[in-house]
């Protein structure tokens, strides 16, 4: 079963939490058991698996990738976004996860997050269960 969802993101970059989704799928689904990608079909966006409980740590991961990856007048890419690219490539379009017990598999202080490097935009995310 295949799904997409859409998400809105409302800065350039940010990571939005897509759990609430994410398990409404599940359960409709009637899957218990299985495994669940979560794809994101845009080059910069990605999806990431992080801490939930508190709020800094999505703060921190997006400084430091706006450290690591600072948009650059020296890029040579037209549309002057190549660094939401590379954050992109660096985090991943993809998450797999184990279903058990219609929820999703994940640690306590786990959540789902879509992250956005090229917004404000409405974005979709593919979830697929098997």
């Amino acid at each position: 079963m295949v799904k997409e969802i859409s998400v809105i993101s409302n800065t350039r970059e940010e990571m939005i939490n897509i759990d609430p989704a994410v398990a409404e799928f599940i359960r409709g689904s009637e899957v218990r058991e299985g495994v669940l990608t979560v794809f994101i079909p845009h080059t910069t966006a990605a999806v990431t698996i992080n801490e939930n409980a508190d709020p800094r740590v999505v703060g921190d991961i997006l400084t430091e990738l706006r450290t690591m990856v600072p948009k650059r007048a020296s890029h040579t890419h037209g549309e002057g976004n190549s660094d939401a690219h590379i954050k992109a490539s660096l985090i991943g379009h993809s998450e797999r996860l184990i279903v058990s017990g219609g929820r999703p598999l994940l640690g306590t202080w786990q959540s789902i997050y879509f992250c956005e490097f090229d917004g404000p935009r409405t974005r979709r995310i593919f979830l697929h269960i098997q």
